[in-house]
């Protein structure tokens, strides 16, 4: 595939998920509010507090700036190849957890199934394939995956804070409440654990792409 064309199939691959992904996070906003028992705000500020929703508007945003507005100064920090790794890995991460964690445990009924898939398997899959697809490979170092667990770290730093105050927490695994200080940080510090794994095999991913591409025979056999 030409450079041209590539550049127009990933143009379309964003847009199109891009759209999916903004549409998801409407409805699940929507219906958060019709369906709460708290007030707008208080419906709003749980809304804000997943992992998944915050990342989600991540990935929302990192397919439409590059697609949309390329020369912007969003647009090219989330065209960045480091960017784009670190979201595919989080993405990966709310996709992966939710299906092994949290899928027993409700479900969804109507629209709210509808976001909740689109938001849980469609854009994990999506964007993990723009990344493979379409982002330039080799260019990662293998303490990126170190740098990644920022993200998460605040996240986590938040979520203590915010649950501290108003008594609720996101997830069960890291509800301190209900689990004690103890076994709720040890679940986070495992949470972490698996962020570094999964980064390092998007490291390592990059560099095998990186070589098959250039036809390193050290990758195929003699």
């Amino acid at each position: 595939m030409t450079d041209a064309r590539m550049h127009g199939a990933a143009r379309g691959w964003r847009i199109a998920f891009a759209l999916v992904g903004w549409a998801a996070l409407i409805t699940q906003y929507v219906l958060t509010l019709q369906g709460g028992t708290r007030s707008a705000l208080g419906s709003t500020v749980v809304f804000f507090s997943y992992f998944t929703i915050l990342t989600n508007i991540l990935v929302a945003l990192a397919l439409t700036a590059p697609a949309l507005a390329p020369d912007s100064r969003l647009g090219r920090w989330t065209a960045s190849e480091g960017v784009r790794a670190a979201l595919a890995m989080y993405i990966a991460v709310v996709g992966l957890i939710y299906h092994a964690l949290l899928a027993s445990s409700w479900n969804p009924q109507g629209l709210l199934a509808v976001a909740n898939q689109a938001l849980h398997t469609v854009m994990p899959i999506a964007f993990v394939l723009d990344w493979l697809i379409f982002v330039p490979k080799g260019r990662l170092r293998w303490i990126d995956p170190v740098k990644w667990l920022a993200y998460p770290l605040l996240y986590g730093v938040f979520t203590v804070i915010h649950g501290q105050l108003i008594g609720w927490y996101p997830y069960w695994f890291i509800d301190i409440g209900e689990l004690g200080w103890g076994p709720a940080l040890i679940n986070f510090g495992l949470l972490l654990v698996f962020f570094l794994v999964l980064g390092l095999i998007v490291a390592a991913l990059d560099r095998g792409l990186a070589a098959m591409v250039k036809g390193d025979r050290s990758l195929t056999p003699s």
